[in-house]
């Protein structure tokens, strides 16, 4: 019996390791990612100001694992009907259960010049380099930042942008920083209680939102709204969207609560657009990430029982997934923003709050270490450049 996990990101990792508390110890459990390391994603942001924090949110996944078997190469193809994973673009393996959690690439939607213009903040080599361009423009007296895309990742972005500034050039080190959302407001996805919380935080960060401004395209050095209005700048950084991996061909499939794609498949993560079992679309975030890897590990170990002569005579249902979000924290620089049910928390609670999720899941996973040295970096007295 083999069981694929496509992906270490945070729905491959606890699936994996669910797998293997569930599974009986003769099935093959693999998980195949195309770094070999786990990176603990919400904190990525961090490397732009604080570059060695880079050694506690990147972890090998052989670290991770108990008897998991941990491959590194690149999915880049799956036949879910013939149930084969093609890697590499070279060879292929066949799965009786699979998870795809492969995550989602930056979306761009097909405006000119963005791709080959702005950079994304997926990976730690994006991140290094967002920071070495950052700390050139600052040498400038004119120099102009563009975030693009107010969703949580974009203005933890800015937040931290700004703060990085702040610590390298002083109060009037900061350049002209702008946050663009074609939307009505950042953090459009959430409570407008929480959004108006954000914004009040980025303005006192020294960042500007501008709301309603869509990008149509981009040159190198110029940013065109669909207004007209042309916006000079010097580094752009976009974060306004996701789309599907490659290995499914770009999309992201739409997937209900029992997280199926074909017989004996799954999907999870932001990899799909998942639907609860309450008609509820789950946010692209962390935390639903790691909680549909439970309903998914409980399904096939349910599957493989019954494939095995257990389990009476029906095929079992698959379980179904339901999200229900404790509350939601961003940070803003040195400052935070929570929602905690229909509470508002910021400053210092808010940035506790942050600093307890992170070690937290590093704790779950079994990085005790990294846990207690991110809550030093969140929360200690300074902050180095």
């Amino acid at each position: 019996m083999n069981v694929l996990v496509l992906g270490g990101g945070y729905a491959g990792v606890a699936l994996t390791q669910r797998l293997e508390d569930r599974l009986p110890h003769d099935v093959d459990i693999r998980l195949i990612d195309d770094t070999g390391e786990h990176l603990v994603q919400q904190e990525l942001h961090r490397v732009i100001r604080k570059p060695e924090l880079a050694e506690e949110i990147s972890i090998p996944l052989d670290d991770l694992v108990d008897r998991a078997t941990v491959e590194t190469a690149t999915v880049t193809g799956i036949d879910v009907d013939a149930k084969i994973v093609e890697l590499d673009g070279e060879r292929t393996l066949e799965y009786d259960y699979a998870g795809i959690a492969l995550g989602a690439e930056t979306a761009h939607y097909g405006i000119p010049g963005l791709d080959a213009n702005s950079h994304p903040v997926k990976r730690l080599s994006d991140a290094q380099m967002i920071r070495e361009r950052f700390l050139d423009i600052l040498d400038r007296t004119d120099g102009r930042v563009v975030v693009g895309g107010a969703g949580l990742s974009g203005i933890q972005v800015s937040g931290e942008l700004a703060a990085l500034a702040r610590t390298v050039g002083g109060a009037d080190g900061i350049p002209d920083l702008q946050l663009l959302e074609m939307r009505d407001r950042v953090a459009p996805n959430f409570r407008e209680s929480f959004s108006t919380a954000i914004e009040r935080a980025l303005d006192e960060q020294g960042v500007t939102v501008r709301t309603g401004a869509t990008v149509a395209g981009v040159s190198e050095d110029t940013i065109t709204l669909a207004s007209g209005e042309d916006i000079e700048y010097d580094l752009l950084v976009w974060t306004g969207g996701l789309q599907g991996p490659d290995a499914l061909g770009g999309d992201r499939p739409d997937v209900r609560s029992t997280l199926e794609l074909g017989d004996g498949t799954f999907v999870l993560g932001d990899t799909a657009r998942v639907v609860d079992d309450d008609g509820e679309t789950v946010p692209a975030s962390a935390q639903a990430a790691v909680r549909e890897a439970n309903p998914v590990a409980d399904s096939i170990a349910r599957a493989i029982e019954h494939d095995r002569g257990g389990g009476g005579l029906f095929d079992p249902r698959p379980e179904r997934f339901t999200f229900d979000s404790p509350g939601w924290v961003v940070s803003v620089g040195d400052d935070a923003v929570a929602q905690l049910g229909p509470t508002v928390v910021t400053g210092r609670a808010a940035a506790t709050a942050k600093a307890t999720i992170g070690a937290s899941y590093l704790t779950t996973i079994g990085r005790v270490r990294e846990a207690v040295d991110l809550v030093n970096s969140e929360l200690g007295p300074e902050r180095e450049c």
